[in-house]
């Protein structure tokens, strides 16, 4: 069995009182996308510092391609690549500029630079951007610039902290679409932290949520979703039911049924299966529809199982959770 590309145990961080990582275990396997998501303050920002040896943990120990990000520093450097939540782009730069500084830094020769230049071009949509001033730029281009610097020594593994906020939807969807195009064709490893549901839903192979610090939930979208309960169908009626709860009731796979006024309620573990089976049990109770629509497990509601609050409630301001992010 293949190494984690990314392993931590009993990993844990403090500052002062605050426990930012309370003993988090967690292994990535290569050529995954990972998301990591948690509102302000869970502690996503404080394990992607730790992961690239920016932040030394307080117990437990990390790995990234076998090597312990404290005593080997310098190989899991050479490894990653790291977009950070602050773009700290020199505006005085063209994009050109900071790519070549970027290769320069890794070692890499004027002809490999000129290489992965090309090749940055062809992944990343940076039009004729990379000419101008970075000045410039969009919020949007500018995330575009930092995703290609992260890719100029083509790590093995590339780190995304929350690559996406602040951003325009289009401009989200570009990065999404480069993230996919990045693990689609290279096999890339990803860990990304969002604090967005579709995002890591739309992305990742697996995604684990942290709060207060501990990893509370870990798994694929679809496991997570369907763990926490059933889907429903909503079905809105013109008139009268007529004996149309019993006959839904009967439905293989139909957990519940409930109606209330010209609303009925058909709560079941895999929805799109019996949807229709609903409509065929109301056409033959001649019950007229208005329409019926599937209502699904979402990761909202997976937070919300998991934590009791849902993902935009109770998050701290920016810097009111010391580096706990």
């Amino acid at each position: 069995m293949a190494a984690p590309a990314v392993a931590t145990r009993g990993l844990t961080r403090r500052f002062g009182d605050v426990h930012a990582l309370d003993g988090i275990d967690l292994e990535v396997s290569s050529g995954e996308i990972y998301g990591f998501l948690g509102p302000n303050g869970a502690g996503k920002s404080t394990l992607i510092r730790v992961l690239c040896t920016l932040l030394v943990p307080t117990s437990g120990s990390a790995e990234v391609r076998g090597f312990d990000v404290v005593t080997n520093r310098h190989d899991v450097r050479l490894r990653i690549g790291v977009a950070l939540q602050d773009v700290a782009l020199d505006p005085k730069q063209t994009g050109v500029e900071l790519l070549r500084l970027q290769g320069r830094l890794y070692g890499l020769t004027s002809a490999e630079i000129d290489q992965r230049l090309a090749e940055i071009r062809r992944l990343i949509d940076l039009g004729d951007a990379l000419n101008r001033m970075i000045s410039t730029y969009s919020g949007g281009m500018k995330r575009r610039l930092d995703l290609a610097a992260a890719l100029v020594h083509n790590p093995d593994v590339l780190f995304l902290d929350e690559p996406t906020s602040g951003l325009d939807p289009l401009s989200r969807l570009k990065v999404w679409s480069e993230i996919r195009r990045l693990n689609d064709e290279y096999g890339m490893t990803i860990f990304l932290t969002t604090q967005f549901l579709g995002e890591a839903d739309e992305l990742a192979n697996r995604v684990g949520i942290i709060n207060e610090g501990r990893l509370v939930a870990e798994g694929t979208p679809d496991a997570l979703k369907r763990s926490v309960g059933t889907d429903v169908v909503i079905v809105r009626l013109e008139g009268g039911r007529n004996g149309a709860l019993d006959a839904l009731r009967r439905i293989p796979g139909v957990r519940s049924v409930d109606g209330s006024g010209d609303e009925v309620l058909v709560a079941a573990l895999d929805g799109a299966a019996v949807v229709g089976p609903v409509a065929v049990a109301l056409s033959e109770q001649q019950v007229a529809v208005r329409d019926i629509t599937l209502r699904t497990a979402s990761l909202d509601d997976v937070f919300f199982d998991v934590t009791g609050a849902r993902i935009g409630e109770g998050e701290l301001p920016p810097g009111d959770a010391g580096a706990s992010g």
